[in-house]
This record gives structure tokens, C-alpha cells and sequence, in this order.
């Protein structure tokens, strides 16, 4: 989610809060094949079908499995990374995801997607606020979806957002605000009638712990609370980072689901993007 101050990437607050991510994915836990174990995904801080280009099937795997041979993070080839506005959001689009990536349960939201000129700006009284884009920023785009509330449970909502920068610097930098806003702001208002309490949040680099996948692995977790569906409920959010691009999912758990259910969405998601930002963006092999 969008900040105002930035640590340095180095900084040891953001290294003391990093094993915090690798508890997400244990959470959740993975098969080989990056998809989460356990059936969660298979009863699955907003356009049908697959985005065209996206190739629709395949999960990341946010484990370091791979060989060196076959990097779980390849080479950036920089001449594929956008120079306009016009070409990062035709790069969102063959990044993002549709409803089905996250599972058959799944339908979109009303609203569905964001204007790809607008920005989430969390102001000095810890509540969200809408933007226009910064100057680091090429495109970004969110696309919200939801569980409908059934058989005694309630609806679980989901935010998927895609942002473009210029180039790696910047996305790094917009992971290091990230902690930022985890750190100024532990209780946030995402809108009138709902918050988000007792956040916490942490970093790992690549190579860090269990991150083998991406750049910057940053997760935040706390409790989410609507007068609409009531609560707290478990709130997590989960960004990756490859070159100038990051990718997130956000969720807002509900009666009846468990965090390690939630947290199972959120990894499945955030793999499928982060595999389609490296498919666009990396280097192909040989």
C-alpha cells in the first residue's frame, strides 16, 4: 500500500522485522508446485476471464526449490521494462490476475478495478487516502474480489494491486515505505466504518530466510474490523518485488475461515502474479 517516508533498504529495522514473512508461508504451506497444500484454495490494504497474454494457468512456488540452474528468480532483461505511461499499463494488463487464479469461489467486487492513475496515500492521521500517481510510478491497478458470505460464513475480500515504476529502484523503494507505514501506523482507516488494528509487517531480501523467489518478500498482518461484516477478522497483506515491478494481495478474513485458509488465498495469489511479472519481464533461459 501506498506511504509518504521511506527507511533506507539496508535499515536494521526492516531486517529485525524480516522473519515475520516467512511466517506466511509457512502458515499456508506449499506444495512442490507453489500451490497451497490442503484444499484452501480450493474453496475459494477493485474484467472477467485472463488477462489476454497472461497465459492463465501455473502457480509461482514462494520456496527455494529451484537449482541454480533454474533460478526461481531470473535476470531482469531491462530492454522488456516500460519507458511511457501507455506501456506499464499494458504490462498490468498482462500481469494481473482475474478472479479464477485465486479459485472457483471467487467472483469479483463492485467496484471492481481502479483507475491506473490513481494512488492509495496513507496521510499523518493513519487514514487512506486516494492520489494522483508520484513521480516514481508509471501505472498501478487494483482489482478487488470476494467469497460470497454462505452456509454460516461470512464473505472474504480480496485485493490484488499491480504497480509499474520506472525502473528497480523505485519498487524497492515503495517496499521499504511499505514497512514504513506498518511501523507509523499500526491501526489504519481504510474507509468510513472500517480498520485495520494492531498491524505488524517485515521484509526479507532475496536470499534472506525463506525468500528464494523474489527480490523483496514483505508481508503485513493484523485484524480487520467493518461495521458492515463486524469482526476483528485476520487481515494480511503479501508484496513481491521483481525489477520495477511489485505485486500484492490483500484479505480480509471472515467467520468461519481460518488465518491459515486466508493466508493459503493470499500466497496462491501473490505466486501467480510474481511467475507472470517474471514470464514479462525476465530474461529467457539459454
Amino acid at each position: 500500500m501506498g506511504g509518504l517516508v521511506g527507511h533506507n533498504r539496508g535499515s536494521t529495522v526492516l531486517r529485525a522485522c524480516g522473519c515475520a514473512v516467512a511466517g506466511l508461508f509457512l502458515i499456508a504451506g506449499c506444495a512442490d508446485d507453489g500451490t497451497p497444500k490442503g484444499g484452501a484454495a480450493s474453496r475459494t490494504p477493485a474484467m472477467s476471464g485472463t488477462p489476454s497474454g497472461t497465459g492463465g494457468s501455473g502457480a509461482g512456488t514462494p520456496a527455494p526449490t529451484g537449482s541454480p540452474a533454474a533460478p526461481l528468480v531470473p535476470e531482469l532483461d531491462e530492454s522488456k521494462q516500460p519507458k511511457t505511461a501507455a506501456e506499464a499499463r499494458d504490462l498490468l494488463g498482462r500481469i494481473m490476475i482475474a478472479e479464477q487464479a485465486l479459485g472457483p469461489e471467487v467472483v469479483r467486487s463492485t467496484p471492481f478495478e481502479s483507475d491506473p492513475g490513481r494512488w492509495p496515500v496513507l496521510d499523518e492521521g493513519c487514514v487512506w487516502q486516494i492520489a494522483g500517481l508520484p513521480a516514481d510510478v508509471l501505472a498501478t491497478r487494483t482489482r478487488s474480489f470476494h467469497i460470497p458470505a454462505k452456509d454460516g460464513r461470512g464473505r472474504v475480500r480480496f485485493n490484488a494491486t499491480v504497480t509499474v515504476h520506472h525502473n528497480r529502484e523505485e519498487s524497492g523503494w515503495e517496499t521499504a515505505r511499505a514497512m514504513e507505514e506498518v511501523l507509523r501506523c499500526p491501526d489504519q482507516k481504510l474507509r468510513e466504518g472500517e480498520e485495520l488494528k494492531k498491524l505488524w509487517g517485515g521484509v526479507l531480501y532475496l536470499g534472506e530466510q525463506m525468500n528464494g523467489w523474489t527480490e523483496d518478500a514483505f508481508t503485513e498482518s493484523g485484524t480487520y474490523v467493518s461495521a458492515q461484516d463486524g469482526g476483528p477478522y485476520y487481515y494480511t497483506w503479501s508484496q513481491a518485488q521483481f525489477g520495477p515491478v511489485t505485486v500484492a494481495i490483500a484479505a480480509r478474513g471472515a467467520a468461519g475461515y481460518t488465518d491459515e485458509d486466508v493466508s493459503a488465498f493470499v500466497v496462491q495469489g501473490t505466486s501467480r502474479l510474481m511467475l507472470q511479472a517474471k514470464q514479462e519481464l525476465g530474461k529467457a533461459a539459454g
